[in-house]
């Protein structure tokens, strides 16, 4: 499979209330050739199920969880590390981008 043009990188923790919003805005993008990825902070609210739910229903979207929380900046980085996009969109987990961001 051919590496993707851009990246969404999603980093999230305890963001039960957000994530599929978030996600979905994500989906929603007209420009065709991304993958999205998420990388849970070991989150304890039932986000983790939400991301694996999305992750089940479309190929684009890779997930992974750490073991335990390892702190935003970290987290941020391991976004980075697993995304193999040319460009990446860093889209903290709170937030939705239009359908025609990227």
């Amino acid at each position: 499979m051919d590496a993707p043009k851009v990246s969404i990188l999603i980093p999230v923790y305890n963001r039960n209330k957000y994530i599929a919003e978030c996600i979905q805005s994500a989906l929603d993008q007209t420009f065709a050739d991304f993958e999205i990825v998420i990388v849970d902070n070991h989150s304890d609210d039932g986000t983790w199920e939400i991301c694996q739910s999305y992750a089940a229903q479309d190929s684009r979207i890779r997930i992974f969880r750490n073991e335990a929380n390892i702190g935003p900046v970290r987290n941020w980085k391991r976004c980075f590390d697993e995304a193999r996009g040319r460009y990446g969109k860093l889209l903290f987990s709170d937030d939705l981008i239009y359908p025609e961001f990227l």
